[in-house]
């Protein structure tokens, strides 16, 4: 690899992981789900964990080709079978105070020419299984994190027409530098940011905005936001007051939309990489916080079937600003990983809500949660509509309207 001091720095990657991304304490156990060829950073991630404390990293491998393989071979009618024991293992350990780390980087067109049926249906069954790890996520009750590693698949797509070394090696510094590996003391510059992220979306919260207001081509969209929403940024904090950095990067502030007060339509300004397919030039129109009219260039079948995995996912569960100046936008890369993507652009999400963006939401019961307007879904698909032609706008309960993002940029200081 001949990018300078690159065994430096996925060594500091992965020390960025343990400290500012999973916040892993002494004496916490840490599952990390990741791709078989990420293996250099899952062992860099694990000999820092075990040198805090941690007294037991346990890996759940994925091979993509293996992935592949099922669907082209596998019945049709076995897509509803799971290894139960791995979301089993997964509730006990963050149940009882464990970590999570997820780390991405699979061939965004891995199941292109798959039956997207099929893909819905793995999807829905993983999802349910899954379940009560991702409510206790939605509380706050655990810290974890996602993060990336570069493999050939998805470097070839990144970077098409360049040799393959070449690919890997212009994606490795591309993420170096969006997660903040170049700085001298990356744990610092983390700090730092976080502190602006948060001090932005503690305005946001003081204004309580009833709606923002989207404008831009191909998008005319009004989202009404939860009663009593917050807005975060950077890292949260669990229940047992560890702070934690969910994504590396990270450059947005979110919160809660109300799940009935959405209206109007949107075009996506990125192509949008969901279970191994891209999903690209598409537009949403909504009425009365519900999904009714849905359009696509590429992938409108996926599309529906990722919309009809169940009655939440046809509304909104998250609202998120990113500056269009943002470090992951100025690269310039479309990396076909929402991870990634959805940090150089304002986005929102289908599917499930965080009740930690509500006041009060980690202990929020579910009917309280929904009567204050938040969604519920198995599922939660980010998708990327920030642009430098959008402005934004908070609209106040009297209906007065303040600037909140000009030209994809903000448009208030702090």
């Amino acid at each position: 690899m001949p990018i300078p001091d690159f065994e430096d720095r996925l060594d500091k990657y992965a020390a960025t992981i343990v400290s500012v991304g999973l916040g892993l304490q002494p004496g916490q156990r840490l599952m990390i789900n990741t791709p078989v060829l990420a293996a250099p950073l899952v062992h860099a991630v694990a000999a820092i964990a075990y040198q805090n404390g941690c007294p037991l990293v346990d890996v759940n491998w994925r091979d993509e080709l293996l992935e592949l393989v099922r669907y082209q071979h596998a019945g049709r009618d076995t897509f509803t079978e799971y290894p139960i024991y791995r979301a089993e293992g997964a509730h006990q350990l963050v149940s009882e105070g464990g970590a999570l780390l997820s780390i991405t980087g699979e061939n965004p067109d891995l199941l292109k020419d798959q039956d997207p049926e099929l893909i819905t249906t793995a999807r829905k069954t993983a999802l349910t299984h899954m379940k009560p790890v991702y409510d206790l996520l939605d509380r706050n009750g655990f810290n974890w994190a996602i993060a990336s590693y570069p493999t050939e698949s998805w470097a070839s797509k990144v970077f098409p027409g360049l040799d393959p070394a070449v690919q890997i090696e212009r994606l490795w510094e591309a993420i170096f530098q969006v997660c903040r590996i170049t700085h001298q003391d990356p744990v610092s510059a983390w700090r730092a940011h976080i502190t602006e992220l948060q001090a932005r979306a503690a305005y946001l919260t003081q204004q309580q905005y009833q709606s923002l207001a989207y404008r831009a081509p191909g998008t005319d969209l009004s989202i009404g936001l939860a009663d009593g929403h917050m807005w975060l940024g950077g890292s949260g904090t669990t229940d047992g007051g560890i702070e934690f950095t969910p994504n590396l990067p990270t450059e947005e502030v979110f919160s809660l939309p109300h799940r009935e007060r959405i209206d109007g339509v949107v075009t996506a300004s990125l192509p949008l990489s969901y279970a191994g397919s891209l999903i690209e030039g598409f537009c949403l129109t909504f009425k009365e916080g519900r999904v009714v009219h849905i359009q696509a260039e590429r992938g409108e079948d996926i599309l529906r079937q990722m919309i009809a995995i169940d009655e939440g996912m046809s509304s909104l569960g998250e609202v998120a600003l990113v500056a269009q100046g943002s470090p992951v936008a100025k690269t310039g890369v479309l990396f076909y990983n929402t991870l990634l993507d959805e940090n150089a652009s304002s986005h929102i999400a289908l599917g499930d809500g965080l009740n930690f963006c509500l006041q009060g939401g980690n202990n929020v019961p579910e009917e309280e949660y929904t009567a204050r307007g938040g969604n519920s879904s198995l599922s939660h698909v980010d998708f990327m509509i920030g642009s430098a032609e959008m402005d934004i706008d908070g609209v106040l309960e009297d209906g007065t309207r303040q600037p909140v993002m000009r030209s994809g940029e903000w448009a208030f200081q702090i």
